[in-house]
């Protein structure tokens, strides 16, 4: 069972038909594009952003950025959400990239200011959803981290072949190249990456909140500098667990052979 939060946030609205089209007559009575929900029962602590712009296939147009970014800003600073999932309202896509129809309406000026916050934007998801860089092939380069993302991932002899060619990859290549952690088959539904999604939130769910929180600073800003300064950083992140509750709690759970209780304290 979904339901909304709470209606102090002002971009929490309860799930609509992902079949709706949108609007563009004012904001007030287009459909939203970004829709954000928890879950409850025990899957509290899971949040999921359902990204709904069917008419453009989810592409990233700029009242997509805007909310999308909106959202995480919100997210952020809410202290319930454990893991996040990204979903699509729109059967058979994810996410079909650029916005380009709405990328050559834009001056220049406009162009870079819009790249610079998508740039922001995939800083902000870290996401490695999108199976193909074919900005080449539009007469474009990635312009929002994806010449930096993908030597990092892949290294740059491949990187530099998939961005060259705009080779799309299906999800088994995709697998295979260590892009995607998961692969799995479609249902009938459609929402089978969906499903696979949920259980590994579902997995992370009841590990002590501070303590992802902190592993994920620690390996994210490691990536960014050599390996003595990533141990660095790895030793402040480790020193500001020390003192908290769920690791006290951990260490009683193991001593009394019983499940922890942690409560992001």
């Amino acid at each position: 069972m979904l339901r909304a939060l709470p209606s102090a946030l002002r971009l929490w609205r309860p799930w609509r038909s992902p079949g709706a089209r949108d609007c563009a007559s004012s904001a007030s009575t287009r459909t939203p594009e970004i829709l954000v929900q928890a879950l409850t029962g025990p899957d509290q602590g899971i949040t999921e952003i359902l990204m709904n712009r069917p008419h453009a296939r989810n592409a990233l147009g700029n009242v997509f950025v805007s909310e999308l970014l909106e959202a995480l800003a919100q997210l952020r600073e809410n202290q319930q959400v454990r893991v996040l999932i990204f979903r699509s309202g729109v059967k058979g896509v994810f996410c079909a990239g650029a916005d380009l129809k709405e990328r050559e309406r834009m001056t220049a000026e406009e162009v870079g200011f819009f790249v610079q916050r998508l740039r922001g934007l995939m800083s902000e998801i870290a996401s490695s959803a999108v199976m193909g860089l074919i900005e080449t092939t539009r007469g474009l380069l990635p312009g929002a981290g994806g010449t930096q993302r993908l030597p990092r991932c892949l290294g740059v002899a491949l990187a530099k072949e998939l961005i060259f060619t705009g080779r799309r990859l299906d999800g088994m290549q995709a697998h295979q190249l260590g892009l995607v952690n998961h692969t799995v088959a479609q249902n009938e539904e459609g929402n089978a990456a969906y499903h696979r999604a949920l259980a590994l939130a579902q997995e992370i769910l009841p590990q002590a909140p501070i303590a992802v929180r902190l592993g994920k600073v620690a390996i994210d800003r490691g990536m960014e500098v050599d390996i003595a300064s990533g141990m660095a950083i790895e030793h402040m992140c480790y020193a500001q667990n020390i003192p908290t509750q769920d690791r006290l709690e951990g260490m009683a759970a193991f001593r009394e052979k019983r499940p922890p209780k942690f409560v992001g304290k």
